[in-house]
């Protein structure tokens, strides 16, 4: 997990507002109806100084747990879009229950609106940015179902870096073949527009389905149904760094 920091002392109003992914002005009426606490004493000010780190703050008798940042396991179903907002579709942001919810939360990469799997929201920028970054070498692995059967020179085509449309040079990627020759894995260290799609054309073939099924080394929880989520823990930060 991302070394954590030290989150110094902030407004009470701004704590409650981040943490349960409410407003600031719920936040105030939370305190204004006396129903938060700090340290087991009724607040009476919004802007009162607390340290997250230590301090135990509660709103209607629930104790707030402080995290400076979040990260979410998402079963992305199809039709529902990785973005924060959308005019149109269901977004993933929509499919987190309340007890996660908070403010500046987004999808960490993005699948396509009609493919399914592991998605990672977060609020940790930084940590997103790594991810995601070809030169970290996070590996993206995906299960595929082809409309023809892959063939065997399609593996070292991935393996040399596949030129799709518009002349991108992928870098080098892992197709591994199943005993159903149209069901495959795919494994990508990068994310171009569509790519898993584009690279199945660029070898004569053409995606039916797709399923981004780890991060890393973290599988997404088969528990999980196509719509659920739950935080990642502490322990499973190494192995979305693994690397083969």
């Amino acid at each position: 997990m991302p070394e954590k920091k030290n989150a110094g002392n902030v407004r009470l109003d701004r704590f409650l507002s981040n943490q349960l992914a409410i407003s600031r002005n719920d936040a105030k009426e939370l305190i204004k109806k006396r129903l938060v606490t700090v340290n087991g004493e009724t607040a009476k000010l919004f802007d009162m100084k607390i340290s997250p780190e230590t301090d135990i703050v509660a709103s209607e008798g629930n104790n707030v747990v402080y995290r400076e940042h979040i990260y979410i396991m998402l079963n992305k179903p199809a039709g529902v879009v990785c973005a924060t907002k959308d005019r149109l579709s269901d977004t993933v942001l929509e499919l987190i229950p309340p007890e996660l919810r908070r403010s500046g939360l987004f999808p960490a990469g993005r699948l396509d609106k009609d493919t399914t799997g592991f998605v990672l929201i977060t609020d940790d920028g930084g940590f997103a940015h790594d991810i995601l970054s070809p030169k970290k070498h996070v590996e993206k692995r995906y299960f595929a179902v082809l409309e023809k059967p892959a063939q065997a020179g399609d593996v070292k085509a991935f393996a040399d870096g596949l030129v799709i449309d518009g002349g991108e040079k992928c870098l080098p990627a892992k197709l591994e073949l199943t005993e159903n020759p149209r069901e495959v894995f795919i494994t990508l260290h990068e994310g171009m527009f569509h790519q898993v799609k584009r690279m199945a054309e660029a070898v004569g073939n053409k995606v039916v389905s797709l399923k981004r099924v780890s991060i890393g080394k973290l599988n997404l929880d088969e528990n999980l149904a196509e719509g659920q989520c739950r935080e990642i823990m502490h322990k499973e930060f190494e192995k979305i760094y693994a690397k083969t």
